[in-house]
């Protein structure tokens, strides 16, 4: 069987207080929300439904002191969705930790993947 290098990699998942995590999945929606300007667009694009999607927001809203999404209601020209600027905050602090955790342990990470079939 051949190696996959790209199948390796780090999930960093932060606890910031009792009940309250933020890791890849919220990391990627909050992206997708930025990128697409939309959570149902963002939940699609992760496989997700609608709906799962929105609780996520609501959970991430409730979770921090100011809300990270800020969505207005569809209509005619259809409804829409931005991060904060405490959202994008969030989102680039996160993947700067994933970043460094990440290359913090790439020379494991190697010989981890040479004990791999």
């Amino acid at each position: 069987m051949k190696k996959n290098p790209a199948a390796a990699k780090l999930h960093l998942r932060v606890t910031l207080a009792p009940g309250v995590a933020f890791g890849p999945g919220k990391a990627d929606l909050l992206a997708g929300i930025r990128d697409t300007g939309s959570i149902a667009a963002a939940g699609r694009a992760m496989r997700m439904s609608y709906k799962r999607a929105w609780q996520l927001v609501e959970e991430l809203n409730a979770s921090f002191r100011e809300p990270l999404v800020e969505a207005s209601k569809g209509g005619p020209g259809g409804g829409g969705a931005r991060l904060t600027r405490t959202g994008e905050d969030v989102l680039a602090r996160y993947l700067r930790m994933h970043e460094a955790a990440t290359a913090a342990v790439a020379r494991d990470m190697a010989a981890l993947r040479r004990h791999v079939g």
